[in-house]
């Protein structure tokens, strides 16, 4: 439908899921629906780097383990992660004797993710897929802006890279919630080089998707329950929703953003959260639940990224971002 949404005729389906996520995550509404709190953040390694990959290790066994299969039954592993060369996710899938698509998406990846998964189910070639991405404060802090023991001030418009993990796995069948289309979205650049100002570099991103999506599917935002975007934060929801508005598309009423639910207090986190873990974690606990206790039927999970690399900063080049859409219905 349209040069970028497609519709998935076999209706593949979310049918189980898993999700670890740090201590300051779990403070706020989403730590009752995550499996594994962390009590340490550095899940008993050595390095934050070690320790973003055994959560993302972590959550891919723990879809497998939660749909009652065995890692064998798994056709094909679909991740990424924000460190350099996706390392979390080629590590974990190291351990796992799976083919695996490496993907990057940044923070967009969950949806880019469950898009990628749900296309081979629904194309026949596998029959179950596993999605997972995620991220940590301390890693991405040390690629991308400072280390941790430079104790540098963040600025106002900062986010805080979520500490967490989530992955589900698709089928095509089972018990669960179906993924009925994906819209893929395109490389959108408004000008911002600011580093710290993740959620007005992925707005435009996000309302270029979302205007897409609902021109090819001819639906309106009042058939969602909600509208989820990944991270924009409080600042960028808030330019979503004068970007679309000025485009006669209303979302005010039912758009919420993972950035600015996952923490608990949000004035003491600025922003609000960032990062691929972001999206994954409040998807696959929280969004989740809701969607199989019948709290929520249908929404449009839209996930952000912001598609810049240490060098690219430092060169002074803009950010680049993308946003991908997949909707999400509980029959």
């Amino acid at each position: 439908m349209g040069s970028q949404t497609i519709y998935f005729q076999k209706k593949p389906k979310i049918v189980a899921v898993s999700t670890v996520a740090g201590q300051k995550e779990c403070a706020g509404i989403i730590g009752r629906y995550v499996e594994n709190a962390l009590s340490d953040d550095m899940f008993g390694e050595s390095t934050y780097e070690k320790a973003e990959c055994k959560m993302l290790s972590y959550v891919i066994d723990g879809a497998i383990s939660n749909a009652k299969l065995k890692r064998e039954q798994i056709d094909m592993l679909v991740s990424g992660d924000l460190l350099n060369q996706i390392i979390s996710a080629s590590f974990a899938a190291r351990d796992f004797s799976i083919p695996f698509l490496g993907v990057y998406g940044a923070c967009s990846t969950m949806a880019e993710s469950i898009a990628i998964a749900s296309a081979l189910v629904d194309g026949g070639y596998c029959k179950r897929v596993v999605a997972a991405t995620g991220s940590h404060f301390a890693s991405a802090e040390r690629q991308y802006r400072y280390p941790l023991e430079l104790g540098c001030t963040r600025p106002p418009q900062s986010q805080w890279t979520v500490t967490g993990a989530g992955a589900c796995l698709i089928a095509k069948e089972g018990d669960g919630i179906e993924v009925p289309c994906a819209t893929f979205g395109k490389v959108v650049d408004f000008g911002i080089s600011d580093v710290n100002n993740m959620g007005a570099a992925m707005a435009p991103a996000a309302a270029d998707t979302i205007l897409a999506h609902f021109r090819a599917t001819g639906e309106n935002a009042s058939d969602y329950d909600l509208i989820v975007t990944g991270d924009l934060g409080a600042l960028g929801s808030r330019i979503l929703k004068d970007l679309t508005w000025e485009k006669g598309l209303d979302i005010s009423s039912n758009h919420v953003d993972c950035g600015e639910i996952i923490y608990k207090v949000i004035e003491d986190e600025f922003q609000g959260g960032s990062g691929a873990g972001c999206s994954a974690v409040v998807l696959n606990s929280y969004l989740h639940a809701k969607m199989m206790t019948g709290g929520l039927r249908k929404i449009l999970f839209v996930a952000t990224g912001a598609l810049l690399s240490t060098v690219s900063a430092g060169q002074g080049e803009s950010i680049p971002c993308i946003a991908h859409a997949v909707v999400l219905k509980r029959g």
